[in-house]
């Protein structure tokens, strides 16, 4: 018997060697990738590899990631700035970001969290999978924090190619970028991905679905946020809460957002933390600044971004 698990163990160890290999080929390839997976990979290599140090750090989900432009505050602000924004996540993996910024990188100065009214929301799928695919193998911290929704299993982050298996797009992509590294293109700049489109019809499909929406609030996001403050304030970054512009119709389409808007006016109050507040903006009563009823266009971004410098300076937060 001893004998047959010798001779087993010999055969399967040159299996193992050589999907250890084949996995840490794809998975460096594509890393490399600046448009698969929404773009989300220059982001992710930075973080992990230590490349952000910015004195500002943009954080929060899509209305973070494509309305607030770094290059914009960098240059009016005399301070270096990153856009740490994730879309289509609660404020789960926006948190994991921000872990993750102290973990490899110096740390902000400042940080400018946008909110909305699905930062609490009860998320249960794993959105846009593919963006963790490279990072997962042996990697216990992205595996506790995505094992919290649906998606991936306990054995894609312990054994190799398992979780590539059926990702042709991802493999091929990879493998792609190899033979042909000039089609590579940026999506992102510093972490900001700008939407030069006019207003689409995503909103007035979904009010013919349904009349209003209201959110299922997740009780331990809450906490996780206060937690974020008070770790915050130990670890002396100064930190700002931005609800973005949002138009009106969608605004008035969430039925429980004022029960929402008013746990981070709450929060501004217990911790006196400046809370500024877009959504009466008269930018958030104008479509053609608005793509869909919760994304500005590169117009109002450009916009938006020039408003919340002046009031950042109003406060006296250039922060050198």
């Amino acid at each position: 018997m001893k004998t047959f698990i010798l001779k087993f163990l010999i055969f399967l160890l040159p299996i193992v060697l050589i999907s250890y290999e084949a996995d840490i080929f794809i998975s460096k390839r594509l890393k490399k990738s600046n448009s698969f997976a929404d773009g989300e990979y220059p982001t992710w290599n930075d973080l992990y590899d230590g490349k952000i140090n910015s004195e500002i750090i943009i954080s929060g989900s899509s209305n973070a990631l494509i309305e607030i432009d770094p290059t914009l505050i960098s240059k009016q602000m005399n301070s270096s700035a990153y856009n740490l924004g994730i879309n289509g996540h609660n404020f789960r993996l926006q948190y994991f970001r921000h872990q993750l910024l102290l973990k490899y990188n110096l740390k902000p100065k400042l940080i400018i969290q946008t909110i909305s009214s699905t930062i609490f929301e009860k998320q249960y799928d794993l959105y846009n999978l593919d963006q963790f695919l490279p990072y997962m193998l042996n990697n216990k911290e992205l595996e506790d924090v995505t094992m919290k929704f649906n998606g991936y299993n306990n054995i894609d982050f312990k054994l190799p190619l398992i979780r590539y298996y059926g990702k042709k797009e991802a493999i091929l992509n990879a493998f792609f970028l190899l033979m042909k590294p000039s089609s590579n293109h940026l999506l992102r700049t510093k972490g900001y991905r700008t939407k030069d489109i006019q207003w689409n019809n995503d909103f007035e499909n979904v009010q013919k679905k349904m009349k209003s929406l209201e959110i299922q609030l997740d009780s331990s996001l809450i906490s996780l946020f206060e937690d974020y403050i008070n770790e915050c304030k130990q670890d002396d970054i100064k930190l700002i809460i931005v609800n973005p512009p949002e138009f009106i119709d969608g605004q008035q389409f969430v039925k429980n957002r004022s029960e929402i808007m008013s746990l981070f006016y709450q929060f501004s109050k217990r911790y006196a933390i400046p809370f500024f507040d877009y959504s009466k903006d008269s930018i958030s009563f104008q479509k053609k600044y608005f793509y869909n009823s919760g994304h500005l266009n590169k117009t109002g971004a450009e916009l938006f971004t020039n408003k919340l410098i002046i009031d950042l300076k109003k406060i006296q937060m250039p922060i050198l």
